[in-house]
């Protein structure tokens, strides 16, 4: 019997679970609603269901299954499989793996949710094969994780990876890290429309200004205006993507990744946002670290937690 691994994704909306072959193919995936009011006993109940209906759907059993890889939002205690803290769930000293273990059986392991998706993208997605790499998502925040040798990079308190807590302003907008100017407040879609809001409010002359003072604006909004020739929408994008390729100059520097894979809903805005941010990176980088380095849109989509949680317990020995 072939192994099969089970990922799980723990949003604050939905618990997404998949099955996932030795190569890192999603075999069955399935989602459930979180419903976090119900409490923690609650939700770890709902994930124990769920990872068994997934593995019966994918015509595995359960002895099979090699292990169970989870996916969290927040900040953990990965050695000793403890959720300190989640950001959109109500959770506190939380001894998940051990509760999973006991409920499953079988080995579990930990790790946020960031960093999950990028060892997706490294196993299967868009660094399939590629042992050094930095995955970057730009979503209503900035998350990160880094890969290197081939293996996902903690630090010693587990905040490696952080990328969105870079500061790039001094004195810029606060985050909500209690820092201020943080390259989340500008790279991010939240940050995006921020600075497209404080344009408008200034009196520049924008077709944003309409969905500014609606309420409605989005980032999308925002590239597609640019690529319409919308000056202000340009100056966002601009300083959007500066900011972004500042930090991943620095991080070249550091790391020297081979691939920056760029994930999140503002990724979706292709071109529009690749071909700044690959011009700006290309002034801001020191050339014998830019070398050979591509800057790629992410391939897994909304599958590259569970792909990469399952990944956790699949790759361990890597």
């Amino acid at each position: 019997m072939e192994k099969r691994y089970i990922g799980v994704d723990l949003g604050g909306t939905n618990i997404k679970v998949g099955v996932v072959d030795p190569a890192g193919k999603l075999l069955y995936k399935t989602e459930r609603p979180t419903r976090a009011e119900e409490g923690t006993e609650a939700v770890i109940r709902r994930i124990t269901s769920c990872a068994r209906e997934a593995a019966e759907a994918a015509g595995a059993s359960w002895d099979q299954i090699a292990g169970v890889g989870v996916g969290l939002p927040g900040f953990l205690d990965i050695p000793r499989g403890v959720v300190k803290r989640l950001t959109n769930l109500p959770w506190e000293n939380v001894p998940i793996r051990d509760l999973l273990e006991k409920a499953w059986e079988r080995p579990v392991m930990i790790d946020n949710d960031a960093n999950v998706a990028a060892l997706g993208e490294a196993w299967s997605g868009a660094g399939a094969g590629v042992s050094d790499l930095v995955c970057i998502t730009l979503g209503t925040g900035v998350g990160g994780g880094v890969i290197a040798g081939g293996r996902l990079v903690h630090g010693v308190g587990g905040a490696a990876g952080e990328i969105g807590h870079i500061r790039m302003e001094e004195g810029g907008a606060p985050c909500g890290c209690g820092q201020r100017g943080c390259l989340e407040t500008i790279a991010s879609a939240t940050g995006i429309v921020r600075m497209a809001k404080e344009m408008v409010a200034s009196g520049r002359k924008t077709a944003l200004a309409e969905a500014a003072r609606a309420g409605t604006l989005s980032s999308r909004d925002v590239f597609r205006e640019m690529e319409a020739g919308d000056s202000v929408a340009r100056e966002v994008v601009e300083r959007a993507t500066d900011a972004l390729a500042r930090a991943m100059a620095t991080l070249s520097v550091v790391l020297n990744p081979a691939r920056f894979i760029i994930g999140g809903g503002v990724a979706r805005a292709g071109d529009s946002l690749f071909r700044p941010l690959r011009e700006a990176y290309k002034k801001h980088a020191l050339p014998s670290a830019a070398e050979g380095v591509s800057i790629v849109p992410a391939q897994l989509g909304n599958d590259a937690g569970v792909i990469g949680a399952a990944g956790l317990v699949a790759r361990r020995g890597d």
